[in-house]
């Protein structure tokens, strides 16, 4: 009996993606979320209140209802529970902040993949010459502020589970190096009682970190020291943790990186590094391949990698033991033992 011919729905569902995308990046821009989170709306009230022409109203709740995003009953509009956890601005479980930069700066700059395959060339910032991405970010505080927010949302959920997962029974201190807002150095003291924590970034990251430890009650356990990770040692500390900073760079500063970690270790030390590690038959996490991508688009020579990559670079470094654990999502982290 002759087979039927394949479905070409994921197709079609892959390559006309950016619908659903933008919409939901759209509907976070107007905070549509956080306006639902006060309560359920009618759509002639939630047309007025987010300003939507009568023309595309309709249609764009309703997609968002198609997509599973909102709720309708009755012609009365709410969040889904998990909008309404993680998409309201309000609540501290509010995950947009990466979203908001896609919305900003990646969903243009993606538009030139194509060119960045086959010139190997950033497509952001830098594309015409301009200062390099970070140099752009750190010049402009109220996109530093949008970047370091975006970096808590997309790894408060793996922030959350290194502060539960790691045997932090067994250290007294930390350094989080990169540590942007300080969403992981934050997290980790929250869970951990006994430790005190650094967060290591460069100087204008400051007072961007000791307002969110402050918010979250831990200025006095969790402090900010200034550097340069290139051009400075790294603080001395039980363990050093490397969140989503490995990919920016390229082979040689990866295991610089390394490296400077392994130096500022005692015996016994560990060193935590942790992003969307790719698995080790580059075939099941598209996520992490897809993130390996964006450093394409956004850095002259970055690129995601593999748990045995990692450990790799870690032992040649001079670290005892690795090991591979996987956090949540597409997430990984990936210990050094000294």
């Amino acid at each position: 009996m002759q087979q039927p011919p394949p479905s070409p729905d994921s197709i079609f569902q892959i390559g006309l993606g950016f619908w659903a995308s933008k919409t939901l990046l759209s509907a976070i821009e107007l905070e549509v979320f956080t306006e639902l989170a006060k309560h359920p709306l009618s759509l002639a009230e939630l047309r007025g209140r987010l300003g939507v022409h009568p023309r595309a109203a309709r249609d764009f709740f309703d997609a968002l209802v198609a997509l599973g995003f909102l709720a309708r009953t009755d012609g009365v509009y709410s969040n889904s529970p998990a909008t309404d956890l993680y998409l309201d601005k309000k609540k501290p479980s509010y995950v947009g902040g990466i979203l908001e930069m896609c919305n900003h700066r990646l969903y243009s700059f993606w538009g030139h993949l194509t060119e960045a395959l086959r010139t190997g060339r950033p497509q952001n910032e830098a594309r015409d010459g301009a200062m390099p991405m970070f140099e752009a970010l750190y010049a402009d505080p109220a996109r530093l502020r949008e970047f370091l927010r975006a970096m808590t949302g997309i790894s408060h959920g793996a922030n959350i589970a290194i502060a539960h997962k790691f045997p932090w029974a067994n250290y007294k201190t930390y350094v989080d190096v990169g540590t942007a807002q300080g969403d992981l150095a934050v997290q980790i003291a929250k869970a951990n009682p006994h430790l005190t924590g650094i967060g290591f970034d460069l100087a204008e990251v400051a007072p961007i970190f000791e307002d969110y430890a402050a918010e979250n009650g831990l200025s006095g356990r969790v402090t900010f020291k200034a550097g340069d990770f290139f051009r400075d040692p790294l603080p001395y500390a039980d363990v050093v943790t490397m969140g989503h900073i490995l990919h920016d760079w390229g082979l040689a500063a990866k295991r610089m990186l390394i490296e400077k970690a392994y130096k500022a270790l005692p015996e016994g030390g560990a060193l935590v590094v942790y992003e969307a590690i790719i698995d080790d038959d580059r075939s099941k996490n598209a996520f992490g391949l897809l993130m390996s991508l964006n450093m394409l688009i956004e850095t002259p020579e970055g690129f995601d990698y593999t748990g045995a990559d990692c450990s790799q670079w870690m032992r040649e470094a001079g670290f005892r033991e690795t090991r591979v654990e996987h956090l949540v999502g597409p997430d990984s982290m990936v210990v050094g033992i000294k």
